[in-house]
């Protein structure tokens, strides 16, 4: 019997563990038509700070706990939570930490045709990162497709706004010393790379190349291929149909292709939204296209989408 069956008398209550940090302010700002309409309680301890007897209580009463922390941390609150027993609260992990960690379901709901009913049943979910999210919304449904293989020599391009980079660059841009693009992660090494190769059925790792532009909050994510490498005779009206047919159930996801007047997107342009937009770019001729991913990196790159798996981890949602 899970914890939860305890509150169908009462309403669930969630703590936010790390709750100064962008991600989690922004949750917090997304659960208030959830708290003012009385469908959740959320969960606070007075002199909280990093004290694990503290975050041990607020866990403790709670029936669910999101976990907005450095890695090392994200695990030791899960340790704190399994000491709980039977009042062990359910988990959603905002940190990189449990991403492609064996037991953890990973939160796209869209990711496939079950991932809704396998968060919906999960006791622990990591919610994806911003990049990754984008990433594996264009490159998993055409291995799954047969479109694209598995050792197809992936590269990635992605810029993203500054609210993504912590503290210390948001001081910096909005001081006005950071640089106006900047590219990062260039030691191959960058941590979205794992949930990316495991979650989009790749069997080599991705080259990955991020990059920080001046502006607040919205990214792009891209994909260039060359459709003579792929299966058959691959067309840029086949990528976008296998995706639109991967996304023909959900509200949120929209799959665009372009013809070759248009060349330019805006990395802002769903900024402050929780949807996700897949663009596919084709030249016939040059049999070469491009998949972008747009999205919020604060939306449905990790606030939107953490309070999506909230919804279906308590019970809240009615998605499909």
């Amino acid at each position: 019997m899970s914890k939860l069956e305890g509150f169908k008398e009462s309403k669930p209550k969630i703590f936010i563990d790390g709750a100064e940090g962008t991600t989690a302010l922004e949750i917090r700002e997304r659960l208030k038509k959830l708290i003012e309409g009385e469908e959740i309680k959320m969960v606070f301890v007075k002199g909280f700070a990093k004290d694990p007897e503290q975050r041990r209580k607020a866990m403790n009463q709670s029936d669910l706990v999101v976990l907005c922390l450095p890695d090392e941390a994200a695990k030791e609150s899960v340790e704190i939570a399994g000491s709980l027993g039977f009042n062990k609260p359910k988990i959603l992990d905002a940190s990189t930490a449990h991403r492609v960690a064996e037991g953890w379901v990973y939160g796209f709901p869209e990711m496939d045709n079950q991932q809704i009913e396998k968060i919906k049943e999960a006791d622990a979910v990591s919610n994806p990162g911003c990049y990754a999210t984008g990433a594996i919304a264009l490159i998993r449904p055409l291995v799954q497709a047969g479109i694209l293989p598995e050792d197809y020599p992936i590269t990635i391009n992605a810029v993203s706004g500054f609210s993504g980079g912590g503290k210390k660059m948001i001081e910096k841009h909005k001081e006005g010393t950071a640089p106006n693009f900047e590219l990062y992660g260039l030691d191959l090494e960058h941590k979205h790379v794992p949930e990316i190769q495991k979650h989009g059925l790749l069997k080599e790792s991705p080259i990955f190349i991020p990059s920080v532009g001046n502006f607040y909050q919205g990214m792009l994510v891209s994909v260039p291929l060359h459709l003579k490498e792929l299966s058959a005779k691959t067309t840029g009206k086949d990528i976008a149909e296998a995706l639109k047919k991967h996304y023909a159930n959900s509200n949120q996801i929209k799959v665009v292709l372009h013809s070759l007047s248009d060349s330019r997107l805006n990395p802002e342009m769903l900024a402050k939204t929780d949807k996700l937009e897949l663009h596919v770019f084709w030249d016939e001729k040059k049999e070469q296209a491009i998949l972008v991913a747009s999205l919020d990196n604060l939306g449905k790159g990790a606030a939107g989408a953490a309070v999506q798996n909230i919804e279906l981890m308590l019970g809240l949602a009615n998605q499909k």
